[in-house]
């Protein structure tokens, strides 16, 4: 199928193929060619859905066909996929950004490398058991005992135990920067865990009773067994001064020890969100924000994909300063930022970025939509 062959309904039923995620490589490379032609001269056409719905699914669908088929060549377009008047678009095969025209700066810019060691993050994390032994968890290594098992890249507790143990035992799991781990917990609840993030949790859970864990600080993704599999028992999450209740359901916690807010984002089901004597229901698509100081909880409608993005391979920032994307970035890449230039920090960007991708593709990415200056010397980059 040639692109000028391509009209408004053929462009609707490649769409419906990509959010069924059945589309090939070549397809891919047609809608996005097709992509960029039809914009250049209509405007978006309202059965093809909502515009900015369809422009983040297909995004990321774009990533993951990308990687998956590992095509060596990838073409880059200059121009925005939608007619955005105060936008740039660059695609990569591994990320792209939208910024405003406003803060493009057209000074002749300059990029230093002076000796790179900043590396991309990678499975691994620090298991400590209930002695106070540490295991080191990293991809490739192998890890057994009577009913833990760890590949090197996700950790599996076997079925629950407490018909045999009377007490609770706990372990903790710590996952240090340039790090992200997975673990199955004795109940069947999955969790995620994001660089620099603690989780406390029991070995296995009392049947009939609260399932208890503490998230200790740093960022998780929950997917909880359903409470229906355990003789109605809840599923709690503690992570501050903030406790929630489940049902059985997905949802993401933010809770890092530089940030003064709780983030927890519902994406299906339903959590009770306790803090002090205050307390709310959060529905799908939703996310409670507390304050440190602040006796109340504030609740939002917010895009579940940009908040969860981290657990799929990549990071979707939406109208973000670069000061709060560097410090995602610094946590995955293990690194240093310094702002010489402080009105660098309020420049703010959308898009997103694999997160295989090197510091060096990423910085190369901002210099081509606006030239910032920068260096990257050891572990520190510094914006000037």
């Amino acid at each position: 199928m040639n692109t000028n062959d391509v009209n408004t309904q053929d462009f609707q039923e490649l769409i419906e193929r990509y959010l069924d995620g059945k589309t090939t490589l070549e397809e891919v490379k047609l809608l996005v060619n097709y992509y960029e032609s039809f914009q250049q001269d209509h405007e978006w056409v309202e059965e093809l859905g909502p515009e900015d719905t369809i422009k983040n699914r297909m995004l990321i669908n774009i990533l993951e066909v990308l990687q998956d088929e590992s095509p060596k060549v990838i073409p880059i377009y200059k121009r925005s996929f939608f007619k955005y008047a105060a936008a740039i678009v660059i695609f990569l095969s591994a990320g792209y950004f939208f910024l405003n025209k406003d803060n493009l700066n057209n000074e002749s810019p300059t990029q230093i490398i002076v000796n790179n060691n900043i590396k991309v993050g990678s499975d691994k994390a620090i298991l400590t058991l209930e002695d106070g032994t540490n295991v080191t968890l990293e991809k490739g290594q192998q890890y057994i005992s009577d009913h833990i098992e760890s590949t090197g890249e996700a950790i599996v507790y076997s079925v629950d135990q407490a018909k045999l143990k009377p007490s609770i035992a706990y372990n903790y799991l710590t996952v240090p920067r340039g790090g992200q781990y997975h673990v199955t917990l004795s109940d069947g609840t999955e969790v995620w865990l994001n660089s620099d993030s603690k989780l406390k949790y029991p070995t296995a859970f009392i049947e009939g009773e609260d399932r208890r864990v503490e998230l200790v600080y740093g960022e998780a993704y929950f997917d909880v067994s359903p409470s229906t599999a355990h003789q109605g028992a809840k599923f709690k999450v503690t992570s501050g001064l903030q406790d929630i209740e489940v049902l059985g359901t997905e949802f993401n916690i933010k809770a890092y020890q530089d940030e003064d807010s709780i983030y927890t984002t519902l994406v299906e089901g339903k959590v009770m969100v306790n803090y002090g004597t205050t307390n709310t229901a959060l529905a799908p698509n939703q996310q409670s924000i507390i304050v440190e100081g602040i006796p109340s909880i504030n609740v939002k409608t917010v895009d579940v994909f940009t908040a969860t993005s981290w657990r799929k391979g990549v990071f979707s920032f939406k109208d973000m300063p670069l000061s709060k994307i560097t410090k995602v970035l610094s946590r995955w890449y293990d690194m240093n930022v310094v702002f010489v230039n402080k009105e660098v920090e309020a420049i703010k960007f959308t898009g997103v970025l694999g997160k295989e991708q090197s510091i060096e593709d990423i910085l190369s990415t901002m210099y081509n939509t606006n030239s910032i200056p920068y260096e990257i010397n050891n572990k520190t980059i510094i914006f000037k």
